[in-house]
């Protein structure tokens, strides 16, 4: 009895087929409107492979021998509202209800030596649009126009989504000469996917790592949400670490291999970071989901220590104010990489917070402590309690479940007093007029100063009341010398 093995590509043109009973009636009138125009059209690259995968989604691209103007005509009468703002680029993208598409003339694209954009020439095959496609597993594609469905798959895709492995369809360093943003696709389709990588373009990353610095800032941050944003991305960021790719737009992550001293008094900054990740992962569930903010965070809350670290006389390493310098890093690069400003101001503002709890030792903490941690931490105190958590990555059990345990009574410290005074909305017992009224002063700095002083007032020893707040104000205002009588 033969055993005959199973053909990659039918199987997954079957399982691409079923996936797209999903999107049946929209995908026939949309393959319709083409054809009846005389043109192409074919479902390609990531819905193409997410359709194999079993997780095919609303979002569907689609390339097409039509040039711009011609798909514009086209999707005008089809969808609901159609987008040119990648016309020169060959796309035009539309919605039709829940599902948004792009459709993409058949193009190759290039970019010159020093060029951060690149030329576009569009092409008139499709099998000359799939030749110029990132990777195999999205250079498949399927023709939507003839009689029945046609699964076109030219570098055996189907094989590699099967074997879980990223290959290029011709030489990864002609493909990377292309579009050197591959490289960092490379790392997000490993975490994404959590696939091996072809020795070939590990080879090739390493020798062209460089080519990236051409690439706007822009995009690579956007490689880089995704790579962070996916489910493994350790994967991904050891990927870039390793090729060289981390050392041109974030140089502090590969800065974190640290030598370990001979006594190996700490631990390895570089693998403990990349653990603080994923442990905050596994606690995202307590900020509503996946969050970007918090996984930046964990990413970059040591980067301070190689800036800090001092071999300590006898033995051991020492980073101290570490956090300080780390906050003021991650702000810099953060600015560098585009991201907006509150991304920017929340991340470094977590950075400059995460060791505030370990300041407390045993768990000493003062209603006075509890106030001002929730102060400063704002906004912020779910990710701060999250990577907090995440930043115990120590072997040690017993000391793990203490510092576990301490922290389950921090927070429910600041449960009980947030319930009792409102902490949310803290602020002094009197506000700037009453002061100014109090004091018969105008508006000057000498209002912010009193301000201040209530405010630490209120830190210290909880709601004073009016009463009590004004006498403690002229008492400060009897030290300063001020009154009435100014």
């Amino acid at each position: 009895m033969s055993t005959q093995k199973p053909n990659p590509q039918k199987i997954a043109a079957e399982l691409a087929l079923g996936a797209l009973e999903l999107h049946g009636p929209l995908i026939t009138t949309l393959a319709r409107a083409f054809k009846e125009s005389g043109f192409t059209l074919a479902l390609v690259g990531g819905p193409v492979r997410d359709a194999i995968l079993g997780r095919l989604g609303n979002d569907l691209d689609f390339t097409t021998n039509a040039r711009p103007a011609d798909s514009s005509k086209i999707l005008k009468r089809w969808g609901d509202s159609i987008w040119e703002t990648g016309a020169a680029f060959g796309t035009i993208a539309a919605k039709s209800g829940d599902v948004t598409i792009e459709v993409t003339t058949y193009r190759s694209e290039s970019y010159d030596r020093d060029s951060r954009k690149p030329e576009v020439n569009f092409g008139d095959s499709i099998e000359g649009d799939l030749s110029r496609r990132d990777f195999t597993v999205n250079a498949m594609a399927l023709e939507l126009t003839g009689d029945t469905p046609v699964f076109i798959d030219l570098f055996d895709g189907a094989g590699d989504l099967a074997k879980k492995i990223l290959r290029t369809p011709g030489s990864a360093q002609t493909s990377f000469s292309d579009d050197p943003l591959r490289m960092m696709r490379a790392a997000r389709f490993v975490a994404q996917l959590n696939f091996s990588v072809d020795p070939e373009i590990i080879v090739a990353i390493n020798e062209m790592s460089g080519r990236l610095s051409i690439i706007s800032s822009e995009r690579i941050r956007e490689e880089l949400i995704k790579t962070l944003m996916s489910q493994n991305p350790r994967l991904g960021l050891q990927l870039l670490v390793e090729t060289g790719l981390a050392a041109i737009f974030l140089p502090e992550l590969p800065k974190l291999k640290l030598e370990i001293d001979e006594h190996h008094h700490h631990k390895d900054v570089y693998e403990h970071t990349l653990t603080v990740l994923e442990q905050a992962i596994a606690h995202e569930e307590r900020l509503g989901g996946p969050n970007l903010t918090i996984r930046l965070a964990a990413l970059m809350h040591d980067i301070g220590k190689p800036r800090t670290r001092e071999l300590i006389p006898g033995g051991g390493v020492s980073f101290h104010h570490h956090e300080v310098v780390g906050a003021k890093m991650t702000k810099k690069r953060l600015v560098e990489l585009r991201f907006d400003s509150k991304t920017v101001d929340e991340v470094s503002n977590l950075v400059f917070l995460h060791l505030r709890f370990h300041g407390y030792g045993g768990g000493e903490w003062t209603d006075s402590a509890v106030r001002r941690y929730i102060r400063d931490a704002g906004d912020l105190l779910n990710h701060l309690h999250v990577l907090t958590r995440a930043d115990c990555t120590t072997r040690n059990q017993r000391k793990a479940d203490q510092l576990a345990r301490t922290y389950d009574s921090l927070e429910k410290r600041i449960e009980e007093l947030k319930a009792q005074e409102e902490l949310d909305r803290i602020r002094p017992d009197l506000d700037g007029q009453q002061i100014m009224e109090i004091l018969g002063i105008k508006p000057s700095r000498l209002v912010g100063q009193a301000y201040d002083y209530l405010l630490e007032l209120r830190m210290e020893r909880g709601p004073l009341g009016e009463a009590d707040a004004t006498k403690e104000l002229l008492a400060w205002a009897s030290d300063k010398e001020l009154g009435r009588s100014q």
